[in-house]
């Protein structure tokens, strides 16, 4: 399991007294931002919710009243991701030159990515194989994302951006694939290059977007 790149705490957003007259939308968004490093610094499976209260500058009981259990707390962290990601891809598909638009979201939520959010996808994806309540999370995540995706590539078939032929699904599930493994390397391989992985990534939506690549279909029985 991917461990953390360091053990040192980042400095807390507020001093505690300014946090707790913060209003409840801008406390949960504090919690979850520490219960992600907490979850990175000691693995989901082992960290405690006195940890993440800690981390978060408050007791343990103020923090059940937010998050009743680690499983919330990622719920927490998927809700506020699929905002973000609602409006991204709203500005993907109004986008005048979708491949270019596009670079700029890899850039931006796969390459750069803070490396210990990339760290926690994995953290969840590891826990999500013996909590079927997270797994139940991952699942419904995943189908949100790819049907986004889905809908971009319709989009850009309306735009004339897409081949006509390349069926969104298809490509959806192609560009899900792929960048899952962006995300692994992201974390485990020393030598990942973000310029070379951008180059490469680019290149295959190019020929997905046109066409070039569609999927092998069975022989037609007799």
């Amino acid at each position: 399991m991917p461990t953390a790149p360091t053990t040192e705490r980042p400095p807390l957003d507020q001093p505690p007294l300014e946090r707790a007259h913060a209003p409840e939308g801008e406390r949960r968004m504090h919690i979850a931002a520490a219960a992600e490093q907490v979850f990175v610094r000691h693995g989901f499976h082992a960290a405690t919710m006195q940890q993440v209260a800690e981390e978060a500058g408050m007791s343990a009981g103020n923090l059940y009243r937010y998050f009743p259990s680690k499983e919330a707390l990622v719920e927490g962290i998927c809700l506020h991701d699929q905002r973000e990601r609602v409006g991204a891809f709203q500005a993907v598909a109004h986008s005048d030159n979708l491949l270019a638009t596009l670079e700029t979201l890899l850039r931006d939520n796969v390459v750069n990515r803070p490396l210990h959010k990339t760290v926690l996808i994995l953290e969840v994806a590891a826990e999500a194989a013996r909590n079927p309540r997270i797994a139940e999370m991952i699942r419904a995540n995943d189908a949100d994302v790819l049907s986004g995706l889905a809908g971009l590539v319709s989009a850009a078939k309306g735009l004339g951006q897409a081949a006509a032929e390349l069926d969104p699904w298809f490509a959806a599930r192609l560009m899900f694939t792929y960048v899952g493994g962006l995300f692994r390397r992201r974390v485990l391989d020393e030598n990942f290059d973000v310029e070379d992985e951008v180059a490469m990534t680019m290149a295959l939506l190019r020929a997905l977007f046109a066409g070039a690549i569609l999927p092998s279909r069975s022989p037609e029985k007799n």
